[in-house]
């Protein structure tokens, strides 16, 4: 009799070589020696066996410890019939090779997590001032209650399949392997559904509109994504639910522009409040507002009421209200008006006397006025 070879000599390995190692040296040589490969070669073929005897052993961890310690005739003694070749190939294969071939001997319903959902939801800016509790409502694929996800009706229960035996797998001889496909009676399932339950037509789910309660933060921006765990489709074969994510969308406010924290609006007043300064009352987004005019204030100047705009995400204090300046000039003046403020010209030096009409006519001022907003975003002629 033919005295045995050393396991780790056949796979070319050493012998502290890792799973990773043996299973890379078994598929080189599985690939080089496949008996397909080498029709009526004898000695490839003895050589494809011992490879695959050696590595039956060698990935086994209870194996290889007792061939570490004593050899073949460990093995021998433990019952094992590898003198016989009594290994499975769809076994060895699907560990191998699987990530090639797409995987042998497959296990039956695995458990699937259920899919991810994302639900697009618009807010408005009072929304995000204030908080507020929202219900959505999510069309997702749940699990049955009727069946509980079997499938299966009431009262029955799923079976075994006859032609698989529950192993979702079948196989089939090509040559000198016999290799494995999906099961065509059970789809790969293993099991047989033989009285569907009748809420489900079988599938085990059911599409519902799901109704969930979200807390709106404050602070929070377009963008803002929520995670809640759980909410999304179901899973199969009691794997867990999907996840759903929440994308926040504020709506454009007819009034207000936000810029991060900030809050951005416009206020008109009038040549003298801005000359003489003065208090004014401006629209904010929770009511009116007192604002100081600083004698002097120009067009386009930004004064802050503090704390006024949008409150930081989970932080206790909010921007501010951002006021653009807006100085309105009258269109209509009567005499006595139009007096006076040709009086005032002339104190400011503002006015020529024109010899021909006897009239006043004002000095050009060659500044040009650009629009608040502009002004306000910081946008010149040259970005126009």
């Amino acid at each position: 009799m033919t005295e045995k070879r050393d396991y780790y000599e056949i796979l070319d390995v050493n012998r502290d070589a890792d799973e990773d190692e043996i299973k890379k040296a078994y598929r080189k040589l599985a690939i080089k020696y496949h008996p397909d490969k080498n029709p009526g070669d004898q000695e490839a073929e003895n050589k494809f066996k011992e490879a695959t005897e050696a590595y039956e052993v060698l990935r086994t961890h209870e194996k290889r410890q007792l061939y570490d310690r004593f050899g073949h005739a460990g093995l021998e003694n433990s019952g094992s019939d590898f003198g016989g070749f009594g290994v499975n190939l769809d076994d060895i294969f699907g560990d191998v090779f699987g990530d090639l071939l797409g995987g042998f001997g497959g296990t039956h319903r695995s458990p699937k997590r259920g899919r991810s959902l994302q639900y697009n939801l618009e807010v408005s800016l009072e929304d995000v001032i204030h908080g507020k509790e929202e219900t959505i409502h999510v069309p997702r694929v749940e699990s049955c209650s009727t069946c509980e996800g079997s499938g299966a009706k009431h009262g029955t229960r799923v079976v075994t399949c006859r032609q698989c035996y529950g192993r979702g797998q079948v196989s089939q001889t090509q040559g000198f392997f016999t290799m494995s496909r999906t099961c065509p009676n059970c789809r790969g399932e293993g099991e047989i559904i033989q009285d569907p339950c009748p809420s489900c037509a079988g599938k085990g789910f059911v599409r519902n509109t799901a109704e969930i309660k979200l807390n709106i933060d404050k602070g929070v921006d377009t963008g803002f994504k929520y995670q809640l765990r759980g909410e999304g489709e179901a899973g199969a074969n009691g794997a867990p639910p999907g996840d759903l994510f929440v994308v926040i969308n504020v709506a454009p406010h007819e009034r207000f522009q936000r810029n991060q924290n900030d809050l951005i609006t416009s206020a008109k007043i009038s040549f003298v409040q801005a000359a003489l300064g003065g208090r004014i009352t401006v629209d904010g987004i929770e009511g009116p507002e007192a604002l100081q005019i600083p004698p002097g204030t120009q067009y386009g100047t930004q004064l802050r009421i503090p704390n006024k705009g949008v409150p930081h995400y989970r932080r206790s204090y909010s921007g501010d209200l951002v006021v653009a300046i807006e100085v309105e000039t009258p269109k209509h003046l009567n005499a006595a008006e139009r007096e006076k403020l040709e009086e005032f010209a002339k104190l400011r030096g503002e006015l020529q006397h024109n010899d021909h009409g006897g009239e006043y006519k004002a000095k050009t001022n060659s500044a040009r006025e650009g629009g608040i907003w502009d002004k306000l975003l910081g946008r010149n002629d040259e970005d126009e």
